[in-house]
């Protein structure tokens, strides 16, 4: 089992510390994992991305081309890319930030309001989270649990006050199912 994924959206938005935390669950959990972070010049609203890599064997390449799962955090992230997306994958949209609809028939796609339920928690930088419990309730590449002890484990602890939020925003975005 191999599962590739892309994370995308602005500066930000927790893009990047998304895909950490996938790859520390993965890593706690004994499966392979890779994560290549990118991202422009700009701190706070400019382009991120990360890739990651989870299998349950060596990996021979980070590189991801067409993922099997894409969470897009933002319109660009969706325009830029809806057409990489394995046929039958998985695209996770946050309408709030999205005015379109997807346009690919040959994947499964959840569009939930991720920004808007973020806010309903409490702050509006949980959206990455929401975006994540979505993603684990529609594949089986790791379960709630293991995404939570990851955070209880790596959480830094300048950000351990957050933790409530972190998790209820995973919980949120789980009851949004393809």
């Amino acid at each position: 089992m191999q599962t590739e994924i892309i994370i995308s959206g602005f500066g930000g938005q927790g893009v990047l510390f998304a895909g950490q935390l996938l790859s520390y669950a993965s890593m706690d959990s004994g499966l392979e994992v890779t994560w290549i972070p990118s991202y422009g010049p700009e701190m706070r609203g400019g382009t991120a991305n990360c890739t990651v890599v989870i299998s349950d064997e060596e990996i021979g390449s980070p590189v991801v081309r067409h993922p099997e799962v894409a969470l897009v955090l933002n319109l660009p992230s969706l325009d830029k890319h809806e057409s990489s997306i394995k046929p039958g994958g998985l695209l996770i949209v946050n309408s709030s930030m999205v005015n379109r609809e997807p346009v690919r028939k040959d994947i499964r796609i959840v569009s939930l309001p991720a920004s808007e339920i973020a806010e309903k928690i409490g702050d509006k930088r949980m959206l990455n989270m929401v975006m994540l419990g979505a993603m684990l309730q529609n594949t089986s590449v790791l379960s709630l649990a293991a995404i939570e002890k990851a955070l209880h484990d790596h959480l830094p602890a300048r950000h351990q006050r957050f933790l409530k939020f972190n998790i209820e925003a995973l919980k949120a975005g789980s009851l949004y199912t393809v």
